[in-house]
């Protein structure tokens, strides 16, 4: 009798320690809505790099500004950012001609107050140093000099933010983050700076010598390549760097990956956390033409359908929708002032 109210109890115990590790799992789970699929899977979290709310502040989505045009840029993502709830600091490093004081009337103080007031918005500025004029081609990489943080998201300014990307911040340990230029693919496999994500310290002196004897035009592309092109992690494209020229390409192997799917631009966009616009010859939407640019380049309707289905122009309208919701935000949040014309030509 005693034997099985032995089996019997340990039987109980060995439930209840489930249960019990159930439980702390589920606490434990990463944000909802990230992704298990791609470069990045989800066994890759170990549950020792959750981090509770109240140390955010030991993260930080990062901007670069070396102009006016790249500032209102810049804006834009910090007002997405805030307006998502996304939890870590918000830094933008600017160059130290741009000045704040509050006589100070021109038009960068202006958006400089704009950033830091209304979004929370930490200003650094930022002098050159060791003769290296990082402002020209090497603005992303200061980004490993902001030590205070042990995690820093740099956003290329040239993109629009969609949804938070909170979650990258809780990632496996790594020293860099990129997702690959899939554009590229197959042929190559290269990693895009598009978004960064990276862990400031030591690798900035690292940075700096490699910066000292780079060529005249190599860019911080080619210096990441140079140090992180074989020990990168891969970010999933299809949520940190989509293009939205994916949504007037003919073809999307590229994007799927060689995996065969159906293209469906409802839930490319629905994936989406970044978008970067990319589509030359077309203007950038802060270089926006005459009335008839976007009608020139927008991508045409899918007609190649069943006799008597309607025309699926879905892409078209998502595209749209993009260049007029960065365009209308643009004007609201920066003034029409930083909105350029360009004439283009015809492809």
């Amino acid at each position: 009798m005693s034997f099985i109210m032995s089996r019997v109890m340990n039987a109980v115990t060995a439930a209840i320690v489930l249960l019990l590790l159930v439980q702390v799992l589920t606490l434990l789970r990463l944000p909802t809505g990230f992704p298990t699929s791609g470069f990045l899977p989800s066994s890759a979290w170990p549950l020792s790099r959750f981090v509770p709310a109240k140390d955010w502040s030991r993260f930080a989505y990062v901007q670069y500004a070396t102009d006016e045009v790249h500032l209102c840029n810049s804006i834009l993502i910090f007002e997405a950012l805030h307006r998502l709830g996304t939890r870590p600091d918000r830094v933008l490093m600017h160059p130290s001609s741009f000045l704040v004081e509050e006589g100070d009337s021109s038009f960068e103080t202006h958006l400089l107050r704009k950033a830091r007031d209304e979004h929370n918005v930490k200003l650094v500025p930022i002098e050159n140093h060791d003769n290296i004029v990082w402002e020209k081609n090497y603005p992303k990489l200061l980004a490993f000099n902001q030590t205070e943080y042990d995690r820093v998201l740099v956003l290329d300014s040239d993109s629009t933010v969609l949804q938070s990307m909170d979650e990258l911040f809780l990632g496996p340990p790594t020293p860099v983050a990129m997702p690959r230029a899939y554009w590229l693919h197959p042929d190559n496999t290269a990693l895009t700076p598009l978004l960064l994500l990276a862990e400031p310290s030591h690798e900035f002196d690292r940075i700096t010598k490699a910066v000292t004897k780079a060529d005249h035009d190599e860019y911080d592309i080619n210096i990441m390549e140079k140090i992180y092109g074989n020990s990168s992690l891969a970010l999933p494209h299809r949520q940190y760097a989509l293009l939205s020229s994916e949504f007037r390409s003919v073809t999307h192997d590229s994007y799927f990956g060689g995996q065969r799917e159906e293209w469906d631009p409802d839930k490319a966009i629905h994936e989406a956390k970044l978008v970067h616009f990319a589509d030359w010859p077309a203007p950038k939407p802060w270089d926006r033409a005459e009335d008839d640019t976007l009608d020139e380049y927008q991508p045409p309707c899918d007609s190649n359908l069943e006799p008597g289905d309607e025309s699926d122009c879905r892409a078209r309208d998502i595209w749209l929708r993009l260049y007029n919701d960065f365009t209308n935000r643009r004007r609201d949040i920066c003034g029409l002032r930083t909105i350029s014309v360009t004439k283009m030509e015809s492809p």
